[in-house]
């Protein structure tokens, strides 16, 4: 599958006139519970040649493939990408850190990978991974029967939430690795890895029981979490000046 994706990268450059700077795995699979059958979330940053930027209309500053059973691939304009890199966006600061990169060029991700913790915002990671944990419980987790698979969608937010609180930086992408660290409860350490087990060996987590132990720490998480974001401050310094250099820079490598 990895060719089949650098093909794609490859005719997606062709077609839209473009240098990718790095494509990554971003979804379940980089986040280590993939199921079997789980697709590819493919997500790559690229850049245009220099006289596209010189335009008096804004343009479209995303290029997406038609998603099918297999495949989901899309990606950010550089000018995007370091705008939202910037604000610290934890999808982008995920991106950084994925383990399944598929390709890259000129040394664009390992950069913003160093510059990553001078623009980490803790407030900004936390109120994003608390409205995603949030939303799936919301959505996914209500009763006695639930969408037992979706417990992952809510644990991993939340544990990237408890990461933040404990050291202050960005979390790291591997669900296994958070668990280690932050779940020391024995029975709900059992529950969890029970579960990944079974998600990963292909079993149907459909509508199940509810897990109680797994269910009690998260509505007691949600809890203290929206409390600790409340508190969450972070002073930074303005990086524009420095990602207006990075970004002038990458015109230049790529279209040398």
């Amino acid at each position: 599958m990895k060719q089949v994706i650098v093909d794609k990268i490859m005719e997606l450059e062709r077609e839209h006139q473009v240098k990718v700077l790095f494509a990554v795995e971003s979804g379940s699979r980089a986040w280590g519970f993939p199921s079997q059958d789980s697709d590819y979330d493919v997500r790559f940053v690229y850049i245009h040649r220099p006289e596209w930027y010189l335009s008096i209309d804004e343009k479209r500053d995303v290029i997406e493939l038609p998603i099918n059973e297999q495949l989901d691939i899309s990606g950010w304009d550089i000018r995007k990408a370091l705008r939202l890199f910037r604000k610290s966006n934890p999808a982008l600061m995920e991106w950084l850190v994925s383990e399944i990169r598929y390709y890259e060029a000129y040394g664009f991700r390992e950069e913003l990978l160093a510059l990553r913790e001078q623009v980490f915002s803790p407030q900004a990671s936390v109120y994003h991974y608390l409205h995603m944990a949030k939303g799936n419980f919301r959505e996914y987790l209500q009763g006695e029967q639930v969408k037992i698979k979706k417990y992952f969608y809510v644990l991993r937010p939340i544990l990237a939430c408890r990461w933040i609180e404990k050291y202050n930086t960005s979390p790291p992408i591997l669900f296994q690795e958070l668990v280690q660290d932050l779940v020391t409860e024995p029975e709900l350490r059992a529950a969890i890895e029970e579960l990944l087990r079974r998600k990963i060996a292909g079993e149907e987590l459909n509508l199940e029981q509810r897990v109680d132990v797994i269910h009690e720490f998260v509505e007691r998480e949600l809890e203290h979490l929206s409390e600790f974001a409340k508190a969450v401050q972070a002073k930074l310094a303005d990086p524009t000046e420095l990602l207006d250099e990075l970004y002038r820079k990458y015109l230049q490598i790529a279209w040398e």
